[in-house]
C-alpha cells in the first residue's frame, strides 16, 4: 500500500470510530475499589523491615531464576544452531 492509501484509510477510520464513554455506575464502582493508602500507612509499611526484607529477597530470587532460565535457553538453543 502506498502512503496516500494509508492516509485515506486512516482518515476514514478516524471519522468512523467514535469514542465511547463507560456507564457512570461502572466508574463509581471502580473509584470505590481503587483507593490510595494514606501517607502514614505507606511509611508504616516501609518501616516494617521484615516485610521489606522478604519482598526484596523475593524480587532478587525471581530475577536470579529468570536469568538462569534465559542463560540455559541461550546455551541449549545456541548449541543447536551454530553460526
Amino acid at each position: 500500500m502506498q502512503t496516500k492509501d494509508l492516509d485515506i484509510l486512516e482518515t476514514h477510520l478516524a471519522g468512523t470510530l467514535k469514542r465511547v464513554s463507560p456507564p457512570n455506575d461502572i466508574i463509581q464502582r471502580l473509584r470505590g475499589r481503587i483507593t490510595m493508602p494514606a501517607r502514614e500507612a505507606i511509611t508504616l509499611r516501609l518501616r516494617d523491615w521484615r516485610t521489606l526484607f522478604f519482598v526484596f529477597g523475593g524480587v532478587m530470587s525471581g530475577m536470579l531464576l529468570i536469568v538462569t532460565v534465559a542463560r540455559a535457553l541461550y546455551y541449549f538453543i545456541g548449541r543447536r544452531n551454530p553460526i
